[in-house]
């Protein structure tokens, strides 16, 4: 029971750890996206394929060269974002999921953290660092080769095929990391790249055609924070087991 305990806590901190970061680092990019879905904001792109905000919800028409816009730059100036922007109910209910999720991330690596202790193998703060870097890897970046981190207004295909593709990802990519990491021969590890390649040949589910009204680079700024808010996520919540089993064992002895 110390054990669950202890991957429940684990849990618990790298997910207020992890909405933190949301909250400072994403959650003011999803924000400034909302304002292009609502068409409060728009943005325009010249020539050279430049992209500009536009605070006034409306298209500025360009000249006859298609280079320069009629207005001043000035009043393409889409607003930057950064910094906490409170909403209580909204952010306590992050938070609150984010906790809640990474619990339960944390009671899956504690079976895989029991299954190597079983095979004869401590548990070390490497382990704990190379289990947290390996979930991230299953669960958010390789899923996200296929299916990026997506923005309100950004063309999206059919949502359950999204996510019969995303579970599909997950499930074969944890399966792969764990024939890597106890596979003992060239058969478990052929099937591990199987396994990992497998989804990317399938070929995750499309939108018929890449339109809407949030900006490229907004949506790119967008998915390099959540994938590193994540990887954090998940090495804190290696670390924090390492710890708290650590600190559980050094009791555990002092008792004896």
């Amino acid at each position: 029971m110390k054990a669950v305990a202890s991957a429940v806590i684990a849990g618990a901190v790298a997910g207020l750890i992890a909405a933190l970061l949301q909250l400072w680092l994403v959650q003011p990019v999803l924000l400034h996206a909302e304002l292009y879905e609502s068409g409060e904001l728009t943005h325009v792109a010249d020539a050279s394929g430049h992209h500009h905000g536009d605070e006034d919800g409306h298209d500025h028409a360009h000249d006859a060269a298609g280079d320069a816009a009629v207005t001043p730059a000035a009043d393409h100036a889409a607003p930057a974002h950064g910094g906490f922007q409170i909403d209580p109910p909204r952010d306590g209910l992050s938070v609150l999921f984010s906790i809640l999720l990474y619990a339960g991330y944390g009671l899956l690596m504690l079976a895989v953290v029991l299954f190597t202790i079983s095979r004869g193998r401590e548990f070390t703060l490497r382990d704990g660092i190379l289990w947290g870097v390996a979930g991230f890897l299953a669960v958010q970046f390789i899923p996200a080769i296929g299916l990026a981190p997506e923005l309100p207004g950004m063309a999206a295909a059919d949502l359950g095929a999204r996510q019969l593709w995303w579970t599909g990802t997950v499930v074969a990519s944890a399966a792969a990391l764990w024939l890597i990491a106890f596979g003992r021969n060239w058969a478990a590890w052929g099937a591990a790249i199987v396994l990992l390649l497998l989804p990317q040949i399938i070929g995750a589910p499309a939108p018929a055609e890449f339109t809407g009204p949030t900006p490229p680079e907004l949506a790119a700024e967008f998915g390099a924070r959540a994938l590193g808010v994540g990887l954090a996520g998940w090495v804190t919540l290696g670390l924090m087991l390492f710890w708290l089993l650590s600190t559980d064992r050094q009791t555990d002895r002092r008792d004896a």
